[in-house]
């Protein structure tokens, strides 16, 4: 197959294609964390208030809450490292003692750092196939295809940028955007313009502005993993908790428009436990 003449196999076009349903959806996404900085931070008063919930009368899980779900991700970090010099005690093993079943799960990952939570959602996901793979970035899987791209070449060049745009999740697709334009001083949609043509190029600036619509992706998500006989809570946790910085209020509003009820009414409908209070915290706010 040639892009030379402006043509491309129907049947590439078509795979291509088949992948832009959510084309004509709209959201309004970006930076909009539920979770932001705390700006009245005392990392001495926090590190105190977990130490007393897990050293009184049973634990007070209404406090580890309410600090580590009001605290952004830095800010937890410096937490855990005043705990530690404070007690000489690991925060994460002191509140995995403490805890169990889901809650304990939130609380782990919420203080884990970033890195190490996608390394270990990663290798979670890959004993479940690919369909596991909501929100996790393969950090040596997206220097690849990147580098894949970037020497992709010549008639056959849509034999590589296929696969790419259309067998990766599309997190992993946007760590490899912002990957290719640091490497290359290039965005990527102005090499499909410079490399591809006709159909070929319309499908794959198609797909990546589908890609970019990465709210709506992870409302679909969401919806899934709260219609399964009992919540998926890997996916519920790992969604809400790496996206709570950034987009979360862009999810929640598809998720509203799309299904036609907040995602806050929907985790109260069918989460239970203690976990529900966590994942509520993360979601912030009703949808009306």
């Amino acid at each position: 197959m040639s892009v030379t003449g402006g043509k491309m196999a129907p049947s590439l076009t078509q795979e291509i294609l088949s992948h832009l349903g959510l084309a004509s959806k709209t959201a309004a996404w970006g930076t909009l964390g539920t979770l932001r900085t705390f700006l009245n931070f005392s990392v001495d008063k926090d590190a105190q208030r977990l130490l007393r919930a897990i050293t009184g009368q049973g634990v007070d899980r209404s406090a580890i809450v309410d600090v580590l779900t009001n605290r952004s991700r830095e800010q937890r970090q410096l937490i855990s490292r005043n705990f530690q010099e404070r007690t000489q005690q690991d925060l994460m093993k002191s509140l995995q003692a403490a805890l169990s079943g889901n809650l304990e799960r939130i609380v782990m990952a919420l203080l884990q750092p970033t890195a190490q939570f996608d390394a270990q959602e990663l290798r979670t996901a890959l004993k479940g196939g690919r369909d596991s793979y909501s929100g996790i970035i393969d950090y040596n899987l997206a220097e690849q295809d990147v580098q894949a791209l970037q020497r992709a070449e010549g008639p056959s060049r849509e034999e590589t940028w296929v696969p790419v745009f259309t067998q990766r999740n599309p997190e992993h697709l946007i760590r490899v955007f912002d990957q290719y334009q640091r490497s290359t001083g290039q965005e990527l949609e102005e090499a499909v313009q410079n490399r591809f043509h006709g159909d070929a190029q319309v499908a794959l600036l198609g797909l990546a502005s589908v890609i970019k619509n990465t709210p709506l992706y992870f409302a679909d998500k969401l919806h899934q993993a709260l219609q399964e006989t009992e919540p998926n809570y890997q996916v519920l946790i790992r969604i809400l908790i790496s996206r709570c910085e950034t987009d979360l209020l862009s999810i929640r509003a598809e998720f509203r428009k799309k299904f036609g009820k907040s995602l806050y009414s929907s985790l109260q409908d069918a989460v239970k436990g203690d976990c529900q209070s966590a994942l509520l915290a993360l979601c912030r706010a009703e949808d009306m």
